[in-house]
């Protein structure tokens, strides 16, 4: 697996565990006014509908009652009871066949009277009432379709003979009451949908609104992040002025607290470098025999190994929150090969650069330098003549601080498959002949890993020596 596979799957890890992150605050405030906006908009508009139904049908049945009472009005009862009705309709639908406006008359001994319009239809559902008594009834489905109807009964005075019973009744189809309903449901929906859409619309700017101090807290925190910034700003509404100050001290405490660790770290290197500087010229100078002084010699010199390896590896900060700052590379990498050239001037060694422009790292200088160093120095040694040095920043969109990838080529001799392992052994050179204490490759993996990255080693293509790759994630 080369440095590229690594740095995708180190995003993908990264996009992953995106992926799970749970619903922001603002997608959660827009999706529970969603739903609560839809439920109340549809509860209004259910209960605009019945009552808009329910007056419809009131309507409906006034029109039927004013209809009856005209006809009781225009009729009349000649001398032998025989009913005389009106000639002229109270509206001209009642004389056009089939209009959807009826109206049937029953009376004693078997009277049937029907206006023009309900002529051939078929009544048979209806059915005397006593006088005074009255009824509205609907929808009823006839072989005329869905009919409302409304119903009266009266008494007709005549004189010197018995009252003529009589029943009045007006029948209309549903379909002038369905549609108007129908138009004013549409109209209904229509204005209501503008409005929830309206209503959204002002709760998502009034939320981001709202929550404009939490986006500033954020991009103030990106900014401190990528070492922009050193705390975070103190212009905040007072429900996150305890939280900002309490960040801004955890960053200064971190920062103390580094600090404080290097500080004390150089102070033992010095502690400990000087007292085997001493013992190493002690035994040199002193007339011990060789059979005793080689041993010593030996032990004090894998002490110093030791220290050196474990000073470098417990100085490796690792991935920080908050960086105090971008390390540009091309600099400290210039300043590093001039440095080997220098060392390694007997082979006359060519180190090319193909470093990105703006490619930095995110982290501690002394990381950085420790491990460009330690890369580069190995290539030096095993280099027949070239070098070449490729660093490129990896952006993710989320992600306020790039990834790395950086790698060391060189045409040496490189390194077989199955020694790649022991290579990376602390302590373990690929050679013995080439001289080294074999822990660069080690403390290499040390900030490596202490970053969440990735060391790989395979072949280079260019050169066909050895390609050591490190890949650092996005933050």
């Amino acid at each position: 697996m080369d440095a590229g596979t690594a740095l995708l799957s180190l995003a993908a890890k990264t996009n992953d565990a995106a992926a799970r992150r749970p619903f922001s605050l603002a997608a959660r405030a827009a999706l529970t006014t969603g739903l609560v906006l839809a439920a109340f908009l549809g509860a209004i508009g259910w209960t605009l509908s019945r009552t808009y139904a329910a007056s419809e049908l009131n309507k409906l049945q006034g029109h039927l009652h004013d209809y009856v009472i005209t006809y009781i009005a225009g009729t009349d009862a000649r001398r032998d009871g025989t009913p005389l009705m009106p000639d002229t309709p109270p509206d001209p639908m009642f004389s056009r066949p089939g209009s959807g406006l009826y109206a049937v008359v029953l009376g004693d001994s078997g009277f049937h009277w029907e206006s023009s319009s309900a002529l051939g239809r078929d009544f048979s559902f209806l059915h005397p009432l006593e006088p005074g008594q009255s009824q509205f009834i609907g929808p009823v489905d006839t072989e005329l379709g869905r009919l409302y109807y409304y119903s009266f009964g009266v008494a007709l005075e005549v004189p010197e003979r018995q009252p003529v019973h009589l029943t009045f009744t007006v029948a209309q189809t549903e379909d002038e009451l369905e549609s108007n309903t129908a138009v004013y449901r549409r109209s209904l929906v229509g204005w209501l949908a503008t409005l929830g859409v309206m209503l959204i619309v002002l709760q998502l700017l009034l939320l981001r609104w709202s929550l404009t101090p939490l986006r500033k807290v954020a991009s103030d925190m990106s900014r401190v992040e990528r070492g922009q910034s050193d705390h975070l700003d103190s212009q905040y509404p007072a429900e996150l002025t305890g939280l900002t100050g309490r960040i801004n001290g955890f960053i200064e405490s971190e920062r103390e607290q580094r600090t404080r660790y290097r500080n004390t770290l150089a102070d033992l290197a010095h502690s400990l470098k000087t007292p085997l500087a001493v013992i190493r010229s002690q035994v040199e100078a002193s007339e011990l025999p060789p059979v005793v002084r080689a041993p010593v010699l030996d032990q004090v010199r894998r002490m110093d190994e030791l220290v050196a390896y474990q000073l470098a590896r417990a100085a490796t900060t690792g991935r920080q929150t908050f960086a105090a700052a971008a390390v540009p590379i091309a600099g400290h990498a210039e300043d590093l090969v001039q440095s080997l050239e220098k060392v390694y001037a007997a082979k006359n060694v060519l180190c090319e650069f193909d470093i990105e422009d703006g490619a930095a790292f995110y982290g501690e200088q002394g990381d950085l330098l420790e491990l460009m160093g330690n890369l580069l120095e190995n290539g030096f040694k095993w280099a027949g003549h070239h070098v070449l040095l490729v660093v490129k920043a990896h952006r993710q969109p989320g992600r306020p601080r790039p990834g790395l990838l950086l790698s060391v080529e060189d045409d040496g001799p490189g390194i077989e498959e199955d020694m790649i392992e022991k290579v990376l052994q602390r302590g373990v050179r690929g050679d013995e002949r080439v001289k080294g204490h074999g822990i660069g490759l080690s403390i290499v993996q040390d900030i490596v890993r202490a970053y969440n990255g990735e060391l790989t080693v395979d072949s280079s293509p260019e050169f066909g020596g050895a390609r050591f790759s490190v890949a650092l994630p996005p933050t």
